[in-house]
């Protein structure tokens, strides 16, 4: 990153020696050659699709847990950084330790699913996922993990549907959405959420980008492109950059009405956490969730602070909750090599704890 005391003039004197040192051709033939930045690779098959939307299904060499887990992803962004490149994807991880994955692609939506609401994600799309892998499996329960949130979501379907949640795992979730800690929260509680869906409809993934985007500027804009610059003769460097920046600029709308509550009933009058929250007359009371649950928070998160995720433990109805600390930010803990060795053993240990002797007939 730039120092402090450095004048643009330096960071561009600075930058064009950078290039001179580069090896193998000019710059225009380093900056047009073409670097592999496929994502989404690891091998599987759609089991069902309604809608916009699919579920993946990949399938371990070896099943050492019964239990398959239905990974649930956030609306905002796709579901594809859980399988950015092969040795950064958390759906491989969890395949070599015996894990059977169901994953939702939630799809890109169009004008028609503007007007649907969260109660037809949680208790609508999800529900009927949720059926279809116990139908597969011929078993009542499965294990879900909900990543941000997909992971709130997750939240409200274990509170309303218990009977049919083994375990409960959550990463990067917000639950306590009443707090100054990140921009985000202070942004969201001052957010004129009606004028926006209702001049927008579908809320923009691009417009979401955007403001994402200015929670760090300085980090997130001005250090990831002086980063670039820095290792354009790393070969490996480029491709996951690449990757990252494919999978940041692929981001589907939100549908309105779904963002319009998200914003109004969490962020602005925090009923989630007060157990305030209906979905069609349905009230989600989290002492509901009574099975075991393991939450992840990143420390140094800037769009999810550990003070909204890590009151998640102390207000559901489990005995067996666990808080994880992992020491990265709201991506890096799907990313970054070092939250990785902690992050999907942690997941696979932990379930293999909580397997029961028998899956089928419960």
């Amino acid at each position: 990153m730039a120092r402090p005391d450095e004048s643009p003039a330096a960071v561009i004197e600075r930058l064009l020696n950078q290039f001179q040192k580069i090896s193998g051709g000019s710059l225009a033939e380093i900056l047009t050659r073409e670097i592999p930045a496929r994502i989404g690779e690891t091998p599987c098959e759609i089991v069902y699709a309604e809608d916009r939307l699919r579920l993946k299904h990949y399938q371990p060499e070896k099943k050492i847990i019964k239990t398959p887990l239905l990974l649930v992803y956030a609306l905002i962004n796709r579901e594809t950084m859980l399988d950015l490149e092969p040795d950064r994807s958390v759906i491989r991880r969890l395949l070599q330790g015996g894990v059977e994955i169901y994953m939702v692609d939630w799809g890109t939506p169009t004008r028609k699913d503007r007007f649907l609401t969260i109660d037809d994600h949680v208790n609508g799309y999800m529900d009927r996922l949720v059926d279809v892998v116990r139908r597969r499996h011929r078993i009542a329960k499965i294990n879900m993990m909900g990543v941000c949130m997909g992971g709130t979501f997750a939240v409200m379907y274990s509170a309303l549907h218990p009977e049919k949640i083994r375990n409960l795992i959550t990463s990067v979730t917000p639950v306590q959405f009443d707090t100054d800690k990140g921009l985000l929260h202070r942004w969201m509680k001052e957010l004129d959420v009606d004028r926006l869906v209702d001049a927008m409809g579908n809320i923009s993934g691009d417009f979401l980008n955007m403001a994402f985007l200015m929670l760090n500027p300085a980090r997130l804009v001005v250090e990831k492109y002086k980063n670039f610059f820095d290792h354009l003769d790393d070969i490996s460097f480029l491709e996951t950059f690449l990757r990252m920046e494919k999978w940041i600029f692929d981001s589907p709308d939100v549908p309105g009405e779904t963002f319009r509550q998200y914003a109004r009933d969490c962020y602005q009058k925090n009923l989630l956490i007060q157990n305030k929250m209906e979905l069609e007359g349905q009230r989600v009371d989290l002492r509901r969730i009574t099975m075991p649950v393991l939450n992840f928070y990143a420390r140094e998160d800037h769009q999810v602070p550990p003070e909204a995720s890590i009151p998640l433990i102390e207000n559901i109805g489990t005995r067996d909750g666990e808080n994880v600390s992992v020491p990265t930010g709201h991506i890096g803990i799907y990313v970054s090599s070092r939250a990785q060795e902690e992050f999907v053993p942690r997941i696979v240990r932990w379930l293999q704890a909580r397997e029961p002797r028998k899956t089928r007939g419960e």
